[in-house]
């Protein structure tokens, strides 16, 4: 039989996989204008808006990967 705490942990961590790629997009939909205009032309002085301006999606950005390995599923 099984017990009730691993069926509600199991499907925690299911939803909990998501979490990290939902930020990503998020935070790129965020970005959008200003990735835009830094491909048509590049200027330090937009990066800097960027970063100065939107710096939570940046650092979602920046914290993707290992968010992906935190929340990634684990076999025990």
């Amino acid at each position: 039989m099984v017990e009730p705490k691993s069926i509600v942990k199991t499907a925690k961590q299911k939803g909990e996989r998501w979490l990290p790629i939902l930020l990503a997009i998020l935070a790129l939909a965020d970005l959008r204008t200003e990735l835009r205009l830094l491909f048509e032309h590049f200027t330090f002085t937009a990066l800097i808006f960027a970063i100065r301006h939107h710096t939570l999606a940046v650092l979602v950005l920046m914290a993707t990967p290992s968010l992906l390995r935190r929340y990634s599923s684990k076999k025990e």
